[in-house]
């Protein structure tokens, strides 16, 4: 018998078999890394960042206009024309000291006309005072009425009245005749001059500004601090100063007052730094930066502002646990800084908070973090 169609059989046989066997396994194995690949991609990858705490302090700074600490207009307080300046804009004066002389003729005459009339309401004062006095010896015996010594009384009474109203007259006339010397009221320096010889002196509703003068040895410091920070913003906070014209400088000064009310129309609160000035370095009217260190009253985190998830009801966060499975905590925000915004509570600063968290992300949900995420900056 012939055992070679057999055997060729076989080997044939087990050849399909193999290579059937090996066809089963590589589809068998394709399926199962497809399976695996199809369960991985069902698993959000994410990436996940800690929130950064807050400063203790946090620095703000704001615009401010810089004026004189004490800084007053000079108007003339009687009628006339100019007659002198001593002063000009620049000029560096002291208390009391002589700005301009006013030409007044007319409260000249007037006090002249005053003196006069004094006079002689004092001379009919001195004859009342002397018939008086003889209606009392008079009356002693009976020579007169006691109706004439009660008129001699009266008309010694009024002629003092008439004496004291020209005297008050004369004191009135000789100030306004002291008001013809413009002078200093404090010490400071002359801001503006807009007057000159000749010109007309008017004290009445017309009355014009006559000097400016301004104390600069300190300045106030105005400043608007919006009502987020008008709590913490209190007297005795430090400030530094800046201004383009001194770019390597900085000028400390303190919070002095506020206002202690919130402005309606830009809801902020004015608040008024004292910076020294002695050395006359800075100008009143000028523009300002005000940095102002601000404590913060409570301790808070900070995330990126893409981390938040928005519900309809809340605010929250997607918080990743050692287990990989997410927690979505509802948290309360405080400030917007833009790229990043302030948490006031509702996480810990050891949370591994999502980044970037997609809209169908739930609790409970297992995520695959990536490699490399830090803390938020």
């Amino acid at each position: 018998m012939n055992k070679g169609p057999v055997i060729g059989a076989s080997v044939l046989l087990v050849l399909a078999v193999g290579v059937a066997y090996e066809g089963i396994s590589t589809r068998a194995r394709a399926l199962s890394d497809v399976t695996k690949e199809t369960q991985d991609r069902a698993v959000p990858v994410v990436a996940v960042t800690t929130p950064e705490r807050g400063l203790p302090q946090e620095e703000i700074a704001l615009p401010g206009t810089m004026m004189a600490f004490v800084d007053a207009p000079i108007f003339a307080r009687t009628n006339g024309y100019l007659r002198k300046w001593y002063a000009d804009i620049g000029t560096h004066v002291r208390a009391g000291q002589l700005l301009a002389e006013i030409d007044a003729p007319e409260v000249e005459q007037q006090l002249l006309q005053a003196r006069a009339d004094l006079g002689t309401v004092d001379a009919n004062a001195k004859l009342a005072q002397t018939t008086a006095a003889r209606y009392r010896d008079l009356i002693r015996t009976e020579s007169v009425s006691q109706q004439d010594l009660d008129n001699a009384n009266g008309a010694l009474e009024a002629r003092q009245a008439a004496v004291e109203s020209a005297r008050a007259n004369v004191k009135r006339l000789e100030q306004l005749k002291a008001f013809t010397r413009i002078d200093a009221p404090f010490d400071g320096v002359v801001t503006a001059r807009n007057t000159d010889v000749g010109a007309l002196i008017d004290s009445g509703s017309n009355a014009r500004e006559l000097f400016h003068v301004a104390d600069t040895r300190r300045l106030r410091v105005f400043v608007n601090v919006p009502e987020v920070y008008s709590r913490v913003a209190r007297p005795g906070l430090k400030a530094d100063l800046t201004l383009k014209e001194f770019p390597d400088r900085r000028f400390t000064g303190t919070l002095a007052r506020t206002a202690q009310s919130i402005d309606v129309v830009s809801r902020t609160l004015l608040t008024e730094i004292d910076v020294d000035n002695s050395k006359g370095d800075l100008l009143p009217g000028s523009y300002c930066e005000a940095h102002l260190k601000l404590p913060n009253a409570t301790t808070t985190l900070k995330l990126p502002a893409s981390a938040i998830i928005f519900k309809t009801d809340s605010l929250q966060a997607a918080v990743v646990d050692a287990a990989h499975r997410v927690t979505l905590k509802t948290i309360v925000l405080g400030r917007d800084f833009g790229n990043t915004v302030e948490v006031v509570s509702g996480l810990d600063e050891h949370d591994l908070v999502i980044t970037n968290p997609p809209d169908s992300i739930a609790s409970g949900q297992v995520v695959r973090v990536v490699a490399g995420a830090g803390p938020t900056r």
